[in-house]
């Protein structure tokens, strides 16, 4: 089973991605991870990518996409994989498509987390991310994932770990930027979902509510998978 996940920042997707992950034992991929992955290991893929992240350019689909399909070949993704935080947008999402097509790779899912534009910049500023783990639910606004205190400092709910802020996650400017990417309906990232919705075949678009609880939204996305 291979699934593409998509939700703005603040949807709770990397969250469910975690617990489809735990669920199906498959790996949750994170575009970002193959990006360090790559130039870490210092692959040929990996050296391309990082003169464009050291002259400060984005790094171009034709190298993107070939770290992300050898990444979704490896062994640990024979019975199926998650993919989280790519495509950005349409052009990527076409291009991804003929590329898993061209490799003989099925989509069977893409779950889409919908959320209204204000509450997921409202998630966004309250969150706080435990240093353990981030997939750790912890948000100040909301009760059912509220952080604990202990000593006299709030800390995380799950483990009781240290609790940090991401900087860009407390800059409205960082943060618009960010949603008028997924927003963008015409070449963003919302572009890109309704190009997977128009897509047909065996690719199954699933789109879930992301307000209510953590537990609403599995039990949504779950009905539908299983």
């Amino acid at each position: 089973m291979n699934i593409l996940v998509f939700g703005p920042n603040g949807s709770g997707k990397g969250t469910q991605g975690a617990i489809i992950q735990k669920k199906y034992g498959m790996p949750h991929i994170e575009s970002g991870a193959i990006f360090r992955q790559n130039i870490g290991g210092g692959t040929e893929l990996g050296k391309k990518a990082k003169a464009y992240i050291d002259r400060g350019d984005l790094v171009p689909d034709d190298i993107t996409i070939p770290m992300i399909l050898n990444r979704l070949q490896e062994s640990d993704c024979q019975k199926g994989w998650i993919l989280d935080g790519f495509p950005r947008n349409k052009v990527q999402a076409e291009t991804l498509a003929k590329a898993l097509k061209d490799a003989g790779m099925n989509l069977d899912y893409v779950i889409e987390i919908v959320l209204p534009r204000d509450v997921a910049k409202l998630r966004i500023t309250g969150r706080r991310l435990c240093v353990n783990d981030n997939n750790h639910p912890n948000h100040i606004a909301f009760d059912a994932i509220k952080p604990v205190e202990k000593d006299g400092k709030m800390v995380c709910r799950v483990c009781g770990g240290e609790l940090k802020t991401r900087p860009d996650d407390q800059d409205d400017a960082a943060i618009d930027k960010r949603h008028d990417i997924y927003y963008d309906d015409k070449t963003g990232t919302m572009a890109a979902v309704n190009f997977f919705k128009g897509l047909g075949g065996d690719t199954k678009v699933i789109s879930v509510d992301g307000r209510p609880s953590i537990g609403e939204v599995t039990e949504a996305i779950m009905k539908e998978l299983n």
